[in-house]
């Protein structure tokens, strides 16, 4: 028995139970979680933002240690330390055929597999996103565990798995910042705030954190960013100040509102590019005229996972951080304990802090 933080139903509060896992059978490892970041995918996922087959264990940012392995496993053995994988490709689909694996289609099939049942009731519990990482312990197929770089002390590798990958990728590969441009980041989240050191090392000149909370600014600066813009209605006015009236040659939108998204595209120069991160609802419409697309020249992208490839990308992030350029510490503003992940979710909702870290 495994303590853990169950989603009883959509909209319902978390419940922090007692589960039963089973043994990891072909193809399958057992892991004890070091630690696990509160994404706000995680709260998407709770309020049915994004769907997800309920009851459900959450959490898909996490790292731990191997403690068994099924059949078949050869990749890693007990004792290894990995970080959790949420959406594997699958290698097969068209998506992977064309190199783009964060597009994969069958990426989140695990998330309908039964993964454990509740200790009280014998109640089936699903995997939130195929790892369940808000649990002491987790059982996921192989393909969701990547070996932990080294030199990365475990409780920091789990923001690789989610925030960090995210950001970077937005900054990297989608957004494709070049040395000597100029980029805003809207939203200082945990994925902000890694978007804001990858904007830094891709050598832009000037990067501009937008945030609604003020109490952001520290954050922002010590993660690199020049200036910081307190959101509001003429955000994109104060942006193309900053930039003798050009706008930005990019734009990262972390926040995933209509509004927002908005001021991101107004944010840029004409040809600018804007990347959407944030994850927002069908109710969030964004409207653009066709004069306004002719104009400006403008690209507005999404995407997905940072539109990276997790296997290839980790030992890259590992060696920013081992040389110091990558400061994944400066992303957790709280490290918590499960029964503390409802106002982890409460401060995401009022704007607060970076990123909370469930510590096992």
């Amino acid at each position: 028995m495994v303590r853990a933080a169950v989603l009883p139903a959509v909209g319902a509060p978390l419940e922090v139970t007692g589960i039963e896992l089973p043994e990891p059978g072909p193809g399958r490892v057992r892991v004890r979680l070091a630690a696990a970041g509160v994404c706000h995918s995680d709260l998407s996922l709770s309020n049915g933002t994004m769907r997800v087959p309920v009851p459900a264990v959450l959490g898909h940012e996490g790292a731990g240690t191997v403690v068994s392995v099924g059949e078949g496993v050869t990749h890693v053995v007990p004792g290894d330390g990995v970080v959790l994988n949420w959406a594997p490709s699958c290698g097969t689909c068209h998506a992977c055929a064309l190199g783009e694996v964060w597009l994969c289609v069958n990426a989140l099939n695990g998330s309908g597999d039964v993964h454990a049942r509740r200790g009280d009731d014998g109640t089936d519990l699903h995997p939130g996103l195929n790892v369940a990482a808000f649990a002491e312990e987790t059982v996921v197929a192989a393909s969701c565990v990547l070996p932990a770089p080294d030199g990365v002390p475990l409780a920091d590798a789990a923001l690789l798995g989610c925030a960090v990958l995210t950001g970077y990728g937005a900054v990297h590969h989608a957004a494709k910042v070049r040395p000597g441009e100029t980029v805003a980041v809207f939203g200082v989240g945990g994925v902000g705030l890694a978007a804001l050191q990858s904007a830094r090392i891709a050598g832009a000149e000037r990067i501009v954190a937008v945030d609604v909370s003020p109490a952001k600014e520290e954050l922002a600066r010590h993660a690199g960013a020049t200036d910081f813009v307190l959101a509001s209605d003429t955000t994109h006015r104060e942006i193309r100040g900053l930039t003798d009236k050009q706008g930005v040659d990019v734009a990262v939108e972390c926040v995933g509102r209509a509004a927002t998204i908005r001021a991101a595209w107004d944010s840029t120069r004409r040809g600018g590019r804007t990347t959407v991160v944030g994850i927002g609802g069908k109710d969030q419409q964004v409207t653009f005229n066709a004069l306004e697309i002719f104009h400006w020249g403008r690209t507005l992208s999404g995407c997905v996972y940072g539109n990276c490839d997790p296997a290839a990308d980790l030992p890259v992030l590992a060696e920013h951080v081992r040389a110091g350029r990558l400061d994944l510490g400066a992303l957790v503003t709280e490290r918590i304990a499960l029964e503390e992940i409802p106002a982890a979710f409460g401060n995401m909702l009022a704007g607060k802090g970076g990123r909370a870290l469930v510590v096992f």
